[in-house]
């Protein structure tokens, strides 16, 4: 096979080769996996079923999504960001959050061009980058007092951006971002001309004391943000493959015309669902769900006191630093797994200078009850 540049640089998750590894042996922890057991909303699930009883929404069209869902997501962002999106002109659905980011890249970047993100970030934006032709820039986060913290320093050196992809909460670390560090993302879009990219996937799965802020409120971004949106963790309905873009008119034409050749549509009956979802009265269960996430977090912290893991101040999953236990992220993960029956994934791909030593725990998907036994299942992986 001839050689592709495109792929030159583009890593495997890793998350298929430690699940595999881990099989289906119920004594193993499942942290590997960005997966939930924390039950999506129920509106959600009848809303679904229903569609599929009746025979609605099992079609191509509208290929950028339908009306109900679109206007129901418009509603939502007005809440959060306090505009009003147009539905059918600001409003594209895409087949989950993640396929959102390779169209929007397509139409917002050209190839060779800079797009900033942390390090650690989620490899599945950090790779896109690289499938699309851009060149990521890669700005590091500290760990701070327990937490980890944008490097603004190195962030005001970013000279050339196409771009800005950020998360808060973001994968796989937890980091928030607060009002300085906001403060000084408008600063490089300012300078640069950049679009900043927002993926608000875990916007609200935030823990006490944190700020929540969207960048929609900060002076400068408002014109400038697109923001990615799912149902996939704050709804805890990963199956369903529902996300959204929303932005300004000129960029939404063609991500519309990039999400259209890319996947055709999302799946109508789900899209039904989403919409139940995005309108409950009841909240859709998020309050309830990301106080279970807190409580298996501060149970991850407290068994693994002393050891070198790093609090998250939001999200799925929270980083353990190998190289200060003395090894490399992947025979961290390999002994983990062997000797204390642990599934977790090395962030190789997840970075450059900060990721790859890094372990990631991800709590979602085990109770409090099944993470008391975490502080003995790592000493014997370190012994």
């Amino acid at each position: 096979m001839r050689p592709n540049s495109r792929f030159a640089e583009v890593l495997s998750f890793d998350i298929e080769k430690v699940a595999a590894a881990a099989g289906d042996d119920p004594d193993v922890l499942r942290l590997e996996n960005l997966d939930t057991d924390v039950p999506p909303p129920r509106v959600a699930v009848e809303a679904t079923m229903a569609a599929l009883a009746e025979g609605q929404g099992n079609s191509w069209l509208p290929f950028t999504g339908l009306p109900v869902l679109r206007e129901a997501i418009a509603a939502d962002l007005r809440v959060r960001t306090g505009l009003g999106y147009d539905p059918m002109r600001q409003i594209v659905v895409t087949s989950g959050g993640t396929s959102a980011v390779l169209p929007l890249l397509l139409a917002a970047t050209q190839p060779g061009e800079r797009v900033v993100l942390t390090d650690p970030t989620y490899a599945g934006l950090l790779q896109r980058v690289r499938l699309s032709g851009a060149q990521p820039w890669l700005v590091p986060l500290r760990v701070v007092d327990g937490f980890w913290r944008l490097d603004r320093e190195a962030l005001s050196a970013v000279t050339e951006a196409a771009a800005l992809l950020l998360m808060s909460p973001s994968m796989p670390s937890g980091m928030i971002l607060d009002a300085d560090d906001w403060a000084a993302v408008a600063a490089v879009c300012e300078r640069t001309g950049a679009h900043l990219i927002y993926d608000a996937a875990m916007e609200r799965i935030v823990y006490d004391g944190h700020p929540r802020i969207h960048p929609c409120h900060v002076d400068g971004l408002a014109d400038r943000t697109i923001v990615i949106g799912s149902t996939s963790k704050e709804y805890r309905m990963i199956g369903w493959r529902i996300g959204w873009i929303a932005g300004p008119p000129d960029i939404m034409r063609l991500v519309g015309l990039a999400v259209t050749y890319n996947t055709t549509v999302s799946s109508g009956f789900a899209q039904l669902g989403a919409a139940a979802a995005l309108t409950d009265p009841a909240g859709g269960g998020v309050a309830e769900a990301v106080a279970e996430y807190q409580a298996r977090h501060d149970t991850v912290i407290e068994q693994l006191a002393g050891l070198p893991v790093v609090r998250a101040g939001g999200g799925w999953s929270c980083l353990v630093d190998a190289e200060a236990l003395g090894l490399t992220a992947p025979a961290l993960s390999a002994r983990l797994l062997e000797l204390g029956r642990i599934a977790a994934t090395p962030m190789t791909a997840w970075g450059s200078e900060v990721a790859p030593r890094y372990v990631r725990l991800v709590y979602s998907n085990e109770p409090v009850k099944r993470l008391s036994d975490l502080r003995a299942r790592f000493d014997a992986a370190l012994a």
